[in-house]
């Protein structure tokens, strides 16, 4: 236990002063006492550091682990920290990628089970990131503005496929510190009682010496759990929290409950909607047992059964929801027991994902995706920052069941990037593209020419019908009046003027608000003068006001109304007639779309919704009896283009891919002017543009696509009248980049006619599957590669056949894969190919350099590897002659030869000799091997002499022994009668070279007994008891240590083992192992007082022998009554 600690300790530690030229700490040295545990770096990254040791403390934190008991997928582990109330801190972990084939999970939890992956907001942010270059994943868990229940235990995972590590690791949050009333000036006194002003070291304890020492561990542990803030108040504790904890963690004598027989678990988790049993036995079977949940009784319900079965009481919850996350208790009387119970959710999965989306600027967009449960959270980050709510209302997150929607007010050009839906199961990306609003022109205002009286229209077609305009006359803005009309409906403009006047004639402009282009036409007046004319008046065609006959092209759209006024004049009246082209007969209303009318000074020809077909030369004819007038106009009907053709995908990339089309077939009478683009994800419908300006050529490169998923492409053709229906869509592609080249290629193996290459996978693959490898092969100086054979090969070795001997050969291997293949990998030179000759060599393994030694009946199988090229002969003989084969078994390949004896007899017994032998070149190896069996029968046993309970045996050594050397002679005795005898004795000794024996026995030997003689070929060999020695530890308390040594003996001896000299054979605290020799002791988290001297006795019936080691147990932390480090109060 440790020393009470003083208050003047605690008041010691709130001295020490603030300011960095007073007393600036280092990085490395702990700022509060009791320091955190050993190696903790962590603490050094937390809130603010006085000035320079704050940057010291923060790059250290950042420095690579290099300490060498790293073990698993870290590099480096999170470590255990401090902060205060209010400030940050940066907890880091990284993982070495390079033995890893896909990216690492990591998961951070608090306490057992708490994932905090779900709690991620304002004051927790996970983030990662990949060093390309070192090939490290970074993983950091950032606490912003902390709290004081963000204090606990904590725990980092690690996991790829087959591989898994994890850390644990503590933050302590302190309470914020406070510098009021604080006098500088104190903490300088000097603690020297001598007469020199310089002399003592400083003392940070300002007032210690007018407090009595009060002993804050004792009041502690008396105290009541409910007085323990009034008690840090009262002496001035700022680290309750600690202090509290190190208290939990003393030894305390646990009094045996006399109401439990089993008490309930620490803690129980459960996934939500499953049921869970909570069980306890009771001491007495009639006991009331009360069920608490968060200190409230709980009575039975549907949801909440009790059940009784003899001693054992449980607690069953069905259906658990999160609301049954709590701490429960069960009470018998005045007698507790505590767990806590974690409701685990299940991981929500996105349903439907999010889809990209492309809009105008300024307006509002939605992004929707469904997940696959009611309420759940979800987190959005548009490219990795997290959005919230904002005073300007810029995003707004809408929940609907299953569904959730991001929608984004007002979208500027800042507002483009990847937006990313985020819940515990999942995450789904999407990209928002903005554009600035451009104006289409569908119909432009046309000149007029009217007459007085006449109305004269303006109309004009726009793309969007909220664009206002202003019209203008010669520059000048005009105002409605009674005579002058200004409307707007949809995005249709219109300026009406009734009743033209001469002054009306001008030139009339259309602006639109806010967009740098006019539309602009003319208003000619056409003046009608009244002469003197015959009676007889020849008709006459007025194309223009000067009334000549012209030919005139006219454009209409397809579609739209052709409607052909034309002055005329004539008295009388004229009759008129409609022609096209070279037909002969005269147009009518018979099909219903061509109205032809004729008013007072004007003929109209009118088509109603024209067509291709309708394209051509007009020719109007008026007669009278005064003659006859002709005048041809030319209409040309003109429409978008017809949709290209399916473009065709040339080649793909990382996110890119480059599109080619053919021109429409027909361009709708007007030049094409270029074409507009779109893609969408093949298992999406939303399509997505890629450009609005025409793009005038017929190959585009589409970028800024994701790598691995699966889009489509079609094409608009482009013409002055609009725009044509889209081509059909492209075959679905999938962009990927090729792998990168093989690494690490070279030679296996050559011939003269062939050559074997091996070489590693690219170190980038791509998310396209790697599809094989292609050989090419050239000669030097040539550029013709020649594929080595058709297909790829999955394989990473290749042999190469029929190539010509003695040439000098270039190779080199492609890696494929959807994309095509990668950049070569050649050798760094050419390669003759001729077979290298190596001169044979045998390798001998060790334990065949040596004689083996088999039992009769065994089997022999010898495999000796050997080197050599071209292959060498092999040939085997036992003591100079050729081997039966009809005895052994030779197998040989181009490595190795196999001898093989099924069942081994005492004449296989002699010397092998193998020769591997290449032409004239040859080597050579032997092998000694003895077939050993039983020995026979010693000869001539008899009795020189009996005295008192001895006798003297005499024999000589059996004629066969059994191929090996005599060990040794076992005696034994035994009832001459019934040769049996409860108490025999076997006396076991090595071998003697007189084979005289001296024995003794209890009883005295007369007639009845007899002795004799067997010889074993294993001898057995009563030996006393040997160990080895223990060796003494230090270990740290709370974590098991183990104590180990061996042991040989015959028989088999019986081990105690004993702490203080006192058995501990029966104590649940400890566990004894014995494994093939070696004993173990393990203790379970030893404490202090777990320290000591512990031994271990062995003993069998030839005797004993006994080796013992000191153990001593370290505290885990240093006591507050431990003394300050003196470098703490000392100067910067």
């Amino acid at each position: 236990m440790p020393e009470p600690t003083k208050k003047t300790v605690k008041e010691a530690q709130k001295a020490i002063s603030p300011d960095p030229a007073v007393a600036e700490p280092k990085p490395e040295e702990p700022k509060e006492a009791p320091p955190a545990p050993t190696g903790s770096s962590a603490s050094d990254t937390s809130g603010t550091v006085s000035d320079g040791s704050a940057t010291e403390g923060l790059l250290e934190s950042h420095q690579p682990d290099t300490r060498q008991d790293l073990t698993g997928l870290f590099t480096e582990k999170p470590q255990s920290g401090e902060v205060n109330v209010g400030e940050n801190i940066t907890l880091v972990a990284r993982v070495c990628g390079e033995s890893l084939l896909k990216k690492p999970t990591v998961k951070w939890f608090k306490g057992k089970w708490m994932d905090l992956a779900s709690k991620s907001g304002k004051h927790l942010q996970l983030k990662e990131h990949y060093d390309r270059n070192s090939k490290v994943y970074t993983f950091e868990m950032h606490i912003i503005a902390a709290k004081a229940n963000f204090a606990g235990g904590y725990r980092c995972e690690v996991s790829s496929r087959d591989k898994f590590d994890s850390c644990n690791f503590d933050l302590v949050v302190h309470e914020a510190r406070t510098t009021d009333g604080f006098d500088i000036r104190t903490a300088f006194r000097r603690t020297s009682t001598d007469a020199g002003e310089d002399s003592g070291e400083l003392d940070f304890s300002i007032h210690s010496f007018t407090e009595p020492e009060v002993d804050v561990w004792e009041i502690l542990q008396k105290a009541p759990p409910s007085a323990y803030e009034k008690i840090a108040f009262q002496y001035g504790i700022t680290d309750l929290r600690g202090m509290l904890k190190r208290l939990k963690k003393m030894k305390k004598e646990e009094k045996k409950s006399a109401a439990f027989l089993r008490k309930l678990d620490p803690a129980y988790q459960v996934e939500k909607g499953h049921k869970i049993k909570l069980q306890i036995e009771v001491a007495n079977s009639d006991a009331e047992v009360k069920w608490l949940k968060n200190g409230q009784e709980i009575h039975p319900t549907g949801r909440y059964i009790f059940e009784s079965v003899g001693n054992k009481r449980f607690l069953t919850i069905n259906n658990c929801t999160l609301a049954d996350d709590a701490a429960y208790t069960c009470m018998i009387g005045d007698e507790k027991t505590f767990t806590e119970l974690f409701v685990k959710e299940p991981p929500v999965l996105i349903v439907r994902n999010l889809e990209d989306q492309m809009v105008m600027k300024g307006e509002r967009v939605e992004f929707e995706c469904e997940v696959s449960e009611e309420g759940a959270q979800v987190k959005w980050e548009k490219d990795g920052v997290e959005l919230t709510r904002d005073e300007s209302f810029k995003y707004r997150f809408k929940k609907d069941g299953c569904k959730h929607v991001l929608i984004i007010n007002d979208v500027t050009k800042e507002d483009c990037g990847h937006y990313r839906v985020k819940t515990n199961g999942g995450q789904s990306l999407a990209e928002l593209m903005v554009q600035e609003k451009q104006l289409e022109v569908y119909q432009n205002i046309a000149d007029l020419t009217v007459k007085a009286k006449d109305q004269a229209v303006f109309k004009c077609e726009v793309s969007d019908e909220n664009v206002k305009g202003i019209w203008y006359k010669n520059g000048v803005e005009v105002k409605p009046d009674a005579r002058t009309h200004i409307t707007h409906i949809g995005r249709i403009h219109k300026l009406t003027i009734d009743e033209v006047k001469p002054e009306d004639e001008g030139d009339y402009t259309f602006v639109p608000e806010g967009y740098a282009f006019n539309l602009s036409a003319k208003l000619n007046f056409l003046e009608v003068k009244i002469d003197f004319v015959p009676r007889q008046d020849p008709p006459k065609i007025h194309l223009d006001c000067m009334g000549r006959t012209a030919e005139s092209t006219i454009l209409v759209v397809a579609g739209n109304k052709l409607r052909l006024d034309v002055p005329i004049t004539g008295d009388p009246a004229p009759t008129v007639v409609w022609t096209k082209g070279e037909k002969v007969g005269v147009l009518t209303d018979s099909d219903g779309r061509v109205h032809v009318e004729s008013t007072k000074g004007h003929c109209i020809f009118t088509i109603e919704g024209a067509e291709r077909q309708d394209e051509g030369v007009y020719s109007v004819i008026v007669r009278n009896p005064a003659g006859e007038d002709t005048a041809d106009i030319n209409v040309k009907v003109v429409d978008v283009p017809d949709p290209p053709e399916a473009p065709r995908i040339l080649s793909v990339g990382e996110d890119s891919c480059v599109v080619q089309w053919d021109p429409p077939l027909f361009d709708g009478g007007q030049p094409v002017i270029g074409y507009v683009l779109e893609r969408k994800k093949t298992k999406s419908y939303r399509w997505m543009r890629l450009n609005f300006d025409p793009y005038k050529e017929t190959t585009y490169e589409a970028k800024r696509m994701i790598e691995g998923v699966a889009y489509e492409m079609r094409v608009y053709a482009v013409n002055t009248i609009g725009m044509s229906r889209p081509s059909a869509a492209s075959q679905p592609f999938v962009p990927v980049a090729p792998t990168s080249e093989p690494t690490g290629l070279c030679v296996d193996d050559i011939s003269d006619t062939t050559i074997s290459l091996k070489w590693r996978a690219p170190e980038r693959i791509g998310s396209a599957e790697l599809e094989g490898y292609g050989v090419e092969y050239c000669k030097e100086g040539s550029d013709e590669w020649i594929p080595a054979f058709s297909g790829l090969t999955e394989r990473t070795t290749v042999i190469v056949h029929d190539l010509p001997t003695g040439e000098k050969m270039q190779f080199r291997v492609r890696a494929y894969n959807m994309a095509g293949p990668s950049l070569p990998a050649t050798l760094q030179q050419a390669v003759t190919i001729r077979e290298i000759m190596q001169r044979p060599k045998i390798w001998l393994p060790r334990n065949l350099r040596q004689t083996l030694i088999k039992k009769v009946g065994e089997m022999i199988n010898l495999v000796i590897p050997f080197q050599g090229k071209p292959r060498p002969q092999v040939t085997w003989t036992k003591n100079d002659e050729l081997l039966d084969p009809k005895q052994v078994s030779i197998r040989n390949s181009d490595t190795d030869t196999i001898l093989f004896i099924r069942r081994s007899e005492r004449k296989d017994s002699g010397k092998y000799e193998v020769q591997v032998q290449i032409e004239n070149v040859e080597d050579r190896a032997s092998v000694n091997i003895q077939i050993v069996d039983l020995p026979g029968p010693p000869q001539n046993l008899k009795v020189i002499d009996v005295w008192g309970f001895n006798v003297a045996l005499e024999w000589k050594p059996p004629k066969d022994n059994g191929n090996c050397d005599i060990t040794g002679y076992t005696i034994q005795k035994a009832d001459k009668k019934t040769m049996v005898n409860p108490n025999l004795q076997i006396c076991v000794f090595a071998k003697m070279e007189n084979c005289i024996l001296f024995c003794s026995f209890p009883v005295s030997l007369t007639e009845s007994y007899c002795t004799y003689v067997l010889l074993e070929y294993i001898c057995q060999v009563l030996l006393f008891p040997h160990t080895d020695p223990l060796v003494s530890r230090s270990v740290i308390a709370g974590y098991n240590a183990t104590l180990s040594c061996s042991v040989r003996g015959i028989p088999k001896p019986k081990i105690t083992w004993y702490k203080n000299k006192m058995d501990i054979t029966n104590e649940a605290k400890y566990r004894m192992f014995s494994n093939q020799g070696v004993l173990t002791l393990e203790i379970r988290k030893p404490c202090p007082f777990d320290g000591g001297v512990y031994m271990c006795k062995a003993v069998n019936d030839s005797g004993e022998d006994v080796v013992e080691c000191k153990l001593e147990v370290r505290r885990k932390y240093m006591p507050l009554t431990q003394e300050l480090p003196r470098n703490l109060h000392s100067n910067s």
